[in-house]
């Protein structure tokens, strides 16, 4: 499936996206005791759970979570986005690491609080503590940015609680990641990932899949690091969230 076409018809009348002073639409709670975003219409039966780059809550990836949960009427998501670090995300000034101070934090930060293993136990909890108390989701689709996608692609393997899964300008793509996946994928990947890296692991794969380019925008540009007050990444933002909505919609 990797390359087909992801638009539809369904998916084409997102909201209008805020280039600046952006009002989130919906409310903070707490889950496993993280301050978590939460955003759609609570009876939605989906449930979509977004894993956010190193920066963390950023206007940008708060807009992104409001437009997958508000965006279709007849098929709305509960969306939810817990914050992993608490309260601690990196700096968005040590990127592009462009010198060795900021080289070594970015370094220090994916060894330290941005490790996998911290989180990804953390990931099914969420999921399980949102599940019993919402009790109406009967399904789940997962998105990660940048560092989310590289929890989302160890998310999605055997005994994994979504059914489809998404990663956006991932970090750390592996093709030792790809034969564990077991469900419905999705990778938008930027200018700034490796094609070679992104081929090996799409080898891997032996699920349904898309990977869809957008080979002028950079690494962040569907989260904190999209200037939305640019034309062509406002546009490009917009059909990544397209693309997104049109893959959830036909696996969740």
């Amino acid at each position: 499936m990797s390359l087909e076409s992801t638009q539809s018809e369904a998916c084409c009348s997102l909201p209008a996206i805020i280039t600046k002073g952006y009002e989130p639409k919906g409310k903070y709670i707490t889950v496993d005791g993280m301050k978590t975003y939460a955003t759609g219409d609570p009876n939605a039966k989906r449930a979509i759970l977004i894993i956010y780059d190193i920066f963390g809550f950023f206007p940008q990836t708060i807009q992104g979570a409001d437009i997958l949960a508000n965006s279709d009427s007849e098929r709305p998501y509960q969306v939810f986005m817990p914050d992993f670090f608490e309260g601690e995300a990196a700096d968005i000034s040590w990127y592009p690491p462009d010198s060795k101070e900021k080289g070594e934090k970015l370094g220090n930060f994916f060894s330290t609080k941005a490790a996998p293993p911290k989180t990804l136990p953390r990931v099914q909890k969420v999921v399980k503590e949102i599940s019993e108390a919402a009790k109406g989701i009967e399904s789940w689709g997962v998105v990660g940015f940048c560092w989310g996608g590289k929890i989302v692609n160890l998310s999605s393997m055997e005994s994994t609680p979504f059914k489809a899964a998404a990663a956006c300008h991932p970090a750390m793509v592996s093709a030792d990641d790809a034969p564990g996946i077991t469900i419905p994928y999705a990778m938008l990947p930027s200018m700034d990932e490796n094609k070679d890296d992104v081929e090996k692991w799409e080898k891997g794969l032996k699920v349904p899949h898309i990977i869809e380019w957008f080979p002028d925008q950079i690494h962040g540009w569907m989260a904190a690091r999209s200037n939305l007050e640019d034309s062509k990444v406002k546009s490009e933002y917009e059909r990544g969230y397209q693309t997104l909505l049109t893959f959830f919609h036909k696996y969740l």
